[in-house]
């Protein structure tokens, strides 16, 4: 199958520099940021464990933890039915039909798709504005990774603690400043958080990302991890950076 197949208007294909794995992007509607790239070095997937990534896009937590993990099998689901199909042509171009399969679905309804408990690994980069907070994007697409239009917080995490087994780990990268209804949501719904990291973009500036590792059921105990700096100086990434990225 050779990519000009695969490919459809204003579409390109991107190197992840992982395994020779490629991605599938359309400019005009929504291509993945570095939060997804860092929640995916963040978030672990043991030897044989079943992972969901909730809200995929066009697949790009999946492809990267197919290359950093040992997972047994990762699903993405995705309410965009155009990002979904991308995300599908992206896992058929690097020839990962067995490993990842994706989803055209809504978070809301995970647990009917997929059943309680039958997950191992539950990861999220979802919307981070409220439906009221800041611009609304009027490209659709846009607006829907970004607000709250469809889905809520609280929605990815009732749904992700009900899909997680017990014992299963929940990640999500988001923004600092939602972090108390991070945490409340968290414990409301019985996933215990446990694993903390602050993004900074330079040293000298304040956060503008949270990574965040609950457990279902877990006991009380949070490691706030040290922070991770994006930029050591204008354009230059640091070494961690370089290195999550895998250049």
């Amino acid at each position: 199958m050779t990519t000009d197949v695969l490919l459809k208007e204003n579409e390109r294909v991107d190197d992840l520099q992982r395994n020779h794995y490629k991605i599938i992007q359309d400019p005009n509607r929504f291509c993945f940021g570095m939060d997804a790239v860092l929640l995916s070095g963040f978030a672990r997937a043991g030897e044989g464990d079943r992972v969901l990534d909730l809200g995929t896009g066009t697949g790009i937590i999946p492809l990267l933890m197919e290359a950093k993990t040992k997972a047994s099998h990762l699903t993405g689901l995705e309410i965009q039915a155009e990002s979904a199909d991308m995300a599908a042509r992206s896992v058929k171009l690097n020839g990962l039909e067995s490993k990842i399969t994706i989803v055209n679905g809504d978070i809301k309804e995970a647990v009917s798709l997929f059943g309680a408990a039958s997950f191992d690994v539950v990861t999220c980069n979802p919307p981070y504005m409220t439906e009221n907070h800041g611009l609304t994007n009027p490209n659709a697409p846009k607006a829907i990774a970004r607000h709250e239009l469809l889905c809520t917080l609280e929605d990815v995490i009732r749904q992700s603690a009900r899909l997680l087994k017990p014992g299963g780990n929940f990640f999500m990268v988001h923004r600092p400043f939602r972090l108390t209804d991070i945490i409340v949501l968290l414990r409301e719904y019985k996933l215990e958080p446990k694993r903390m990291k602050l993004v900074y973009p330079f040293v000298d500036k304040d956060p503008n990302m949270v990574l965040i590792e609950a457990n279902r059921g877990g006991k009380p105990r949070m490691t706030v991890e040290k922070p991770l700096i994006v930029y050591k100086e204008p354009g230059v990434y640091t070494d961690e950076i370089y290195d999550i990225y895998g250049y």
